[in-house]
């Protein structure tokens, strides 16, 4: 019976898996229209004729194919795993082959289930596989398709021969606008129209007049005034918000004015074509003014990000102006060409006087920039070294860009100059960003007017660069889709052995283990501060729990958070193993160390605030980390003792469980002074102190006969031995007193010299001249 039921157990569920089965795949991919689309992308990638804007089209069509296949994967997957559960249970099939029928038929079952129930999800997987082969084929062709016309040599336009034409292929293109213009105006309708619409029209004018010529002027006023008031973060962030209004103000007017030039119906199909490019090329140039103002302020108070002087910063401020303009000129004209067909000669030779004078703007800003200069400091900072960097990299696109101009390579020319005028734009703005959020930061903090140099400020400053990597990247030419590939790669994650780690799965292991981390910081905190005090377990137990209960609770925090992120460690735990032997060898210090610590805490030889002398340092013990002890010397010193050395070594606690210990001053007097006279007075002046014990009572040893005294030590023991050297201090001082006053005689060392030869320290006397010398000179004396 009970195999019966079984068998009735295994086919109830296999029919309810199939049930599900059929649900599940019934809301599947079809296949039939991804293998029409798959078809036409093989033979686009196999022809290599499609453009540019079609093979785009087709790789967003498969990327979205290729999402809902990584979506069909997991068809199916409680019922694989509840069959596959099954199978496991069931075990292994003998080595010989024989198990019983019943048992037999389920696993068979089982097993033709599965493969059913697994039949989706591969079926996504190699359909999965074809997609993404597709994309890279479309990739490849047009990277290629990028690399060549960046690489296409054209005509120089230093050639004397192209430049008529490229200039009447210019006034051709305006003369078309002109045009335009005339046959509109010749145009009765648009005549009554643009009689109609002149009060608007003149309005619209009048705007645009006051907004553009005024408005910025206004606002450069206002922020110059809010910020020579006080050159303190927050009026540099008041006076930066209030410039705002120099990009706004006259691009409300630029609007205005292409209003009034569509209300007068006037224009055509070129003169819309350039109005539609207005609004971009104004802001452009609007944006790169805001920028020169904010990179190069008018007044130094204004903590400059570059060290400049007046006439210096006002040149830069005008270089930002002129390259704002160039990308607007650049972009209109791009426009024009694409639209009347120019040819690559005349391309060439317009083009060519805008990356000229973006190349002598290039190289006068990385002149500025090496004047930029620290007064205060005699080194280089990081700062100093990135500005010379980028110096550099101004110089060589200068130089390199102009010569790919002249040389014939417009295309690449084009694709330096221009995104290295962006990229220089997107720098100057995240370096705003950075000093935004910073002045933000220290008006919130109220720790003053600049933490720049804070952690906080400089980790923003760190995620704004990282957020403008995406940005600098379409500017240098990478595709959107590129950056979305990347982004999938990375959602997708890595795998480690048969585990796969996303994105999503690393951002919930970082929030689970946060929130761990938090709650056991704030247990420990309840712990030492509120419940632990009202014990009465002394301050070292009570330090063993805090510090337990953290390594604990970071332990579970870590572990819930792997298990919350779904991370399967038997599948990384080989790995794991054979790092862990390798680590060993190399940690095996850091390992002996944190068991020691652990051991620490639970022995509790010492504790915090113990006295104790190790290794020959003598202090007390201020903080038992995980892999070493503080020790603070009697001199303020810390001392760092590796914690294998308080378990494996020898330690001196001198106040371990309590503070009594013993105080011991020797004394010695002078030959002839009665001992027992000095042991009385001496025992007076110990019992008299106040933090001697009377039990054990304090004694006064006659230790011995010294070279030049009497010897005598006190030994008494403490109330607390933390007082030690001030007792013997005061002891002294009261020793010295007493035997003063009762003429008793300190000894110092004498000693008696006795000399064998004394007359051999005697000076030698001079010997007496010879007479034959007396009578030589005998008038000598009568002639003095």
């Amino acid at each position: 019976m009970p195999r019966i039921a079984n068998l009735i157990f295994a086919t109830v569920l296999l029919f309810c898996s199939a049930v599900f089965s059929v649900a599940q795949t019934a809301a599947g991919p079809d296949y039939s229209e991804w293998n029409s689309l798959a078809a036409r992308a093989a033979d686009a990638v196999e022809a290599g004729r499609a453009s540019d804007v079609a093979l785009e089209d087709l790789r967003g069509q498969i990327d979205a194919w290729r999402e809902r296949f990584r979506a069909a994967q997991s068809i199916n997957s409680n019922a694989i795993e509840t069959v596959q559960t099954q199978l496991n249970t069931l075990g292994p099939v003998p080595e010989s082959g024989e198990e019983p029928a019943d048992i037999k038929a389920q696993r068979a079952a089982l097993n033709t289930q599965l493969a059913e129930l697994q039949v989706p999800s591969k079926r996504a997987e190699v359909a999965l596989a074809e997609a993404e082969g597709l994309i890279r084929g479309i990739d490849t062709i047009l990277r290629a398709r990028q690399t060549d016309e960046l690489l296409e040599l054209g005509p120089t336009p230093l050639n004397p021969v192209l430049w008529p034409s490229a200039l009447d292929t210019l006034l051709t293109s305006i003369g078309h606008v002109t045009n335009e213009m005339g046959v509109a105006w010749q145009n009765p309708i648009q005549k009554t129209e643009l009689r109609h619409n002149f009060p608007e029209v003149l309005l619209l004018l009048a705007v645009a007049f006051l907004l553009l010529s005024r408005g910025r002027g206004w606002f450069e006023a206002l922020a110059n005034t809010v910020q020579t008031r006080g050159a303190f973060s927050g009026r540099w962030l008041a006076a930066s918000v209030v410039s705002l209004g120099q990009i706004i103000l006259p691009f409300v007017g630029l609007l205005a004015l292409i209003e009034a030039a569509y209300a007068t119906e006037l224009p055509g199909l070129r003169g819309e074509l350039l109005l539609s490019t207005l609004p971009e090329a104004g802001l452009l140039v609007l944006v790169s003014i805001w920028l020169g103002s904010r990179v190069f302020p008018q007044t130094s108070e204004v903590l400059p990000f570059i060290r400049l002087e007046d006439g210096e910063r006002r040149e830069g401020r005008l270089y930002a102006g002129i390259l704002g303009s160039i990308l607007a000129v650049n972009g209109i004209l791009t426009e024009i060409a694409q639209y009347d067909g120019w040819s690559d000669g005349t391309r060439a030779v317009l083009f060519f006087p805008l990356f000229a004078v973006a190349a002598v703007i290039f190289w006068r800003l990385a002149v500025l920039l090496g004047h930029h200069e620290r007064p205060d400091s005699t080194s280089a900072t990081y700062g100093d070294r990135v500005l010379s960097i980028i110096k550099r990299l101004i110089m060589a696109a200068a130089l390199i860009g102009l010569a790919l101009a002249c040389i014939g390579y417009f295309r690449a020319a084009q694709q330096l100059i221009m995104p290295a005028i962006m990229t220089m734009q997107v720098l100057a703005f995240v370096l705003i960003l950075q000093r935004i959020t910073s002045a933000i930061f220290s008006l919130v903090m109220g720790e003053g007017d600049d933490l720049s140099d804070g952690l906080v400020p400089v980790l923003l400053g760190v995620m704004l660069i990282l957020a403008a990597l995406p940005f600098l990247a379409l500017i240098w030419g990478a595709r959107w889709s590129d950056l979305t590939e990347l982004w999938t790669d990375f959602s997708n994650g890595f795998a480690i052995g048969e585990t796969r780690i996303s994105l999503a799965d690393f951002f919930t292991f970082v929030l689970v283990f946060v929130v761990g981390f938090t709650i056991t910081r704030l247990l420990q905190g309840a712990m030492k501060n509120t419940i632990l005090p009202k014990t009465k377990m002394d301050l070292g137990g009570r330090n063993a729990i805090v510090s337990g209960l953290g390594y604990v609770g970071i332990f579970l925090a870590a572990l819930i958070a792997i298990t919350a992120a779904g991370i399967d460690l038997s599948s990384i735990a080989l790995v794991a193993g054979a790092l862990s032997v390798g680590i060993g060898f190399g940690l095996q210090n850091v390992v002996s160390n944190f068991v020691s610590g652990i051991i620490l805490l639970i022995e509790r030889p010492i504790s915090e605030g113990d006295w104790i002398e190790v290794n020959g340092n003598m202090g007390y013990v201020r903080d038992i980390s995980v892999r070493s002890t503080r020790i603070e010397t009697f001199d303020r010193t810390d001392v760092i003792v590796p914690n294998a050395d308080l378990v494996s070594g020898t330690v001196t606690n001198f106040t371990r469980g309590n503070t009594i210990g013993r105080a011991i001053v020797p004394v010695g007097v002078a030959y002839g002074t009665d001992p027992r006279r000095v042991e009385k007075i001496l025992m007076e002046i110990v019992r008299a102190h106040p933090l001697v014990l009377e039990n054990p009572p304090p004694a006064v040893l006659f230790t011995g006969f010294g070279a030049s005294s009497l010897d005598f030590e006190i030994r008494a023991i403490l109330r607390d031995v933390n007082w030690q050297m001030a007792v013997k201090s005061e002891l002294n001082f009261e020793v010295a007193r007493r035997f003063e006053e009762e003429k008793i005689e300190i000894p110092f060392p004498q000693s008696d010299i006795w000399l064998r030869n004394p007359e051999t320290l005697r000076p030698q006397t001079q010997a007496t001249p010879p007479a034959q010398d007396a009578e030589t000179h005998p008038d000598e004396d009568s002639k003095e």
